[in-house]
């Protein structure tokens, strides 16, 4: 293969290079919005109501409770605010999270000019962690039968893992909890002892165990079910004031969320940022060792911002991170060294051992599923190895432009390399690519010869006298 075909094999790889890591981008953000899909959105509550019924926003926390759930289910309260809704329905399964996101939402809920209804539902669910801390914050506190709550006790955690503090940092810290649940439990009815051993000790209830303890108001087999027993049911607010809760024939809006928070929301689940990280990774390399081709340069850096805010709300495991990176650095040299595959398969379980290890959280079992790990990193394998022997293969192709092509190549002597005025080195001229050259060599050389070009100064070429298996070529 010529010099020329090399080159333009070697762009035409570019392009395909760049229009693979276009099409990974492009499958991370089908799985993002098939992932949003599944959920199911609901839609906004309607601006008017039927004569004589009322109305009720749904809101559902079905995850983490994190920054943007917490501002999901601050726009919902709003919304019914602005609507003048008769109840607001918080339906939550929760494993818990984030102690700033859950003190925004309670907050709100505390705020709220509307009643506020949260209900532990479906069968199986649960109210934990920063979850039960909710629970008990809103004017009805409700439970589906087969569900539980509790389990409120803090951790601090860096990285995923939980931190071992010393015993005064460890009472401060459980001291400033359980002031925080008593300063609006007591004021909502709840038993706030009861509810304190959730936080000290721990704690967790079923629905039943909930009810006979006053943590929660009433068990319900249904949303339809807990708004028929709630109707005409006199509720006191957290101002102190009375509310009777007219539900007869209540007209439900779901509120689902913006197109924003459904983005957001699902970079920060673990298998759309583990293949963010990837598409980044390899983006960039992409781009740095073929520059030019732009789009993966663009797509990469775009998909590592998003990692990076993920980053800031996902329990990170630094081990995760360095497994990953040792693995590129694997796959780097199977491309330069002769493994037999050994290189390769190294890296290839050690960036699944880091996909499965990157997200560890002490409050859920959320991390990177195997088959997205396992159908991320393949490519990724392929395609850095593939790239990174083009890049070290061009390290020996001969130049296609510019003077530095000449280098080796075979001229004709047309004037003879005559001693120069100094006497130290002979001149004359040469032609070579059809076009006169001025040429020095440190021997005499006849009209007629070949010489071959060993370097260049300026306009004047270096040669020496060719040898005749040279010529012959």
């Amino acid at each position: 293969m010529g010099v020329r075909q090399v080159r333009a094999a070697a762009s035409s790889f570019s392009r395909r290079a760049g229009i693979l890591t276009l099409a990974i981008a492009l499958a991370a953000s089908l799985i993002a919005a098939a992932a949003s899909r599944a959920l199911g959105q609901g839609v906004p509550p309607s601006s008017t109501t039927s004569q004589g019924s009322a109305q009720v926003v749904e809101i559902r926390i079905g995850d983490e409770i994190e920054p943007v759930m917490a501002e999901y289910v601050d726009n919902g309260i709003a919304e019914a605010a602005r609507h003048r809704a008769s109840l607001v329905l918080i339906t939550m399964d929760t494993p818990g999270g984030l102690s700033t996101s859950m003190e925004d939402i309670i907050r709100h809920i505390l705020d709220s000019p509307v009643p506020v209804a949260i209900y532990i539902s479906p069968a199986s669910s649960r109210g934990a962690s920063a979850g039960f801390f909710i629970l008990l914050s809103a004017d009805v506190a409700a439970m589906a039968p087969a569900t539980h709550t509790g389990a409120a006790s803090p951790l601090l955690a860096i990285g995923g893992f939980p931190l071992q503090v010393d015993e005064t940092l460890k009472k401060k810290i459980l001291n400033d909890a359980t002031a925080f649940l008593r300063s609006y439990a007591a004021k909502r009815g709840r038993n706030v002892e009861l509810a304190e051993s959730a936080v000290v000790d721990g704690k967790a209830w079923t629905e039943t165990e909930a009810l006979d303890g006053k943590l929660i108001d009433l068990i319900a087999n249904s949303p339809e079910d807990l708004l028929s027993k709630l109707d005409g049911r006199t509720i006191k607010r957290f101002d102190g004031s009375t509310a009777v809760l007219a539900l007869r024939n209540p007209e439900r809006a779901p509120f689902g969320m913006s197109f924003r928070q459904r983005f957001l929301s699902r970079i920060v689940q673990p298998d759309a940022f583990f293949i963010l990280l990837i598409v980044g990774v390899l983006g960039l390399y992409t781009e740095f060792t073929h520059p030019g081709a732009v789009a993966p340069g663009v797509i990469g850096g775009i998909s590592l911002v998003l990692a990076l805010y993920a980053m800031h709300i996902l329990p990170v495991a630094p081990a995760g991170v360095v497994l990953i990176i040792l693995a590129l650095g694997l796959f780097i040299l199977e491309a330069k060294y002769t493994s037999h595959g050994v290189l390769a398969l190294g890296g290839v379980v050690a960036m699944l051992l880091g996909a499965l290890m990157l997200v560890q959280s002490p409050l859920t079992h959320a991390g990177v599923s195997l088959g997205v790990a396992a159908g991320a990193t393949l490519p990724f394998a392929l395609i850095t190895i593939l790239l990174m022997r083009l890049v070290l293969k061009s390290r020996s192709w001969k130049p296609s432009m510019g003077r530095e092509q000449f280098i080796g190549s075979t001229a004709e002597v047309t004037d003879p390399l005559v001693p120069s005025a100094d006497g130290e080195m002979f001149q004359g001229m040469i032609r070579l690519n059809g076009a006169l050259w001025r040429a020095v060599s440190p021997q005499a050389i006849p009209r007629g010869a070949h010489v071959r070009v060993t370097s260049f100064e300026g306009l004047t070429l270096h040669v020496v006298a060719a040898e005749h298996s040279e010529v012959a070529k």
